[in-house]
């Protein structure tokens, strides 16, 4: 089976086309990064009318790649939550109106399903069952996963996701859009002794996280250490040190207790803030001093990608599972409620 991905939840658009036999045979990624800069954030209606013009060039773009022709497809996957329901509904009508003119089937994939899937188009893939962290810009979640579809949650953020916190400290920063990756580079200058922030939740049991207060106290940090310092530049370095290890620091705890709650061994990190640097370092000696292994998607495949969409797209058809002319975007969507393959 050969299926087309298609990814537009937010503010990129990706394609990518998945052979069951040689695995995934093309992929680009269109990032609008440059139209959303200007006002510090995505800007929904922008982020919708881009996909418009995108989508149908990257398609092209991506068969002549693989070196493939449109007819010689067997499936369509897109993404149908969640996200941002304007950008969802162009991927949507899309692919499910392509897929009807071909005469080939189609299904709606959950976007967070899709990074979950990821590191299993890698060599080795992990194999199931294993705890995952999923941690983006919109989701900071633990994972007992068990197979394609068999998913428990079993902690979450109660307000800000972990990526989101990263984007938020890095305004009070006054560094630039995208926050996340600014921040992280900033810390690479940090002295991590200078300042020490709380870890939250993790004096208490449980599995959910809270990143909210370390935005408040990284701007009470700020408005207290900057007017006298005697290098500004060096302490901003410094305050983005302490935030990034706050929150590396949080997620390896909270992951450590996931695998001696759920029994495994295996621990897949996914999404956008899994390609953090310092994050997988600690998260890799933690785990193996505790006798797991830990598994990540590449550097690319970890922000959105059609190819995840690809692939578990691909994992749900060969299954029987394809949706009916109408589609429908869902801007939440509770990965719990997958039907199981």
């Amino acid at each position: 089976m050969r299926v087309l991905g298609i990814e537009t939840s937010c503010d990129e658009t990706g394609i990518a086309v998945y052979d069951g036999e040689r695995g995934l045979l093309a992929q680009a990624v269109y990032s609008q990064v440059p139209i959303h800069a200007e006002y510090g954030g995505v800007v929904p209606e922008l982020a919708s009318r881009d996909h418009v013009r995108k989508t149908l060039p990257l398609i092209r773009q991506v068969l002549d790649e693989a070196g493939i022709r449109r007819d010689s497809l067997t499936g369509i996957a897109y993404t149908s939550g969640p996200g941002l329901v304007g950008a969802l509904l162009v991927g949507a009508a899309l692919g499910r109106s392509l897929a009807w003119s071909l005469g080939i089937p189609a299904v709606g994939v959950h976007h967070m399903e899709g990074h979950l899937l990821a590191p299993q188009l890698e060599t080795p893939a992990p194999e199931f069952p294993f705890v995952a962290l999923l941690v983006s810009g919109g989701h900071t979640q633990l994972v007992d996963v068990q197979g394609v579809g068999r998913y428990r949650i079993l902690g979450e953020s109660l307000d800000d996701a972990a990526g989101e916190a990263f984007d938020k400290t890095a305004k009070i920063l006054d560094l630039p859009y995208p926050g996340g990756p600014a921040l992280a580079a900033l810390a690479e200058r940090g002295d991590p002794s200078r300042f020490r922030f709380p870890r939250p939740m993790t004096d208490r049991p449980g599995l959910d996280f809270s990143f909210s207060g370390l935005k408040t106290f990284a701007l009470n940090t700020i408005q207290s250490a900057l007017p006298e310092a005697a290098d500004p530049h060096q302490t901003r370095a410094d305050i983005a040190r302490a935030f990034e290890d706050a929150v590396v620091d949080t997620l390896v705890i909270k992951c450590r207790r996931a695998l001696i709650e759920t029994g495994h061994r295996r621990l897949i990190l996914a999404g956008g803030v899994a390609a953090n640097r310092r994050l997988r370092e600690r998260m890799n000696a933690a785990i193996s001093a505790a006798g797991g292994e830990t598994f990540y998607p590449r550097l690319s495949l970890c922000t959105d990608n059609g190819a995840m969409i690809a692939y578990a797209g691909w994992q749900r058809l060969r299954a029987g599972q394809t949706e009916p002319l109408a589609f429908k975007p869902r801007a939440r969507w509770p990965m719990e409620t997958l039907p199981p393959l």
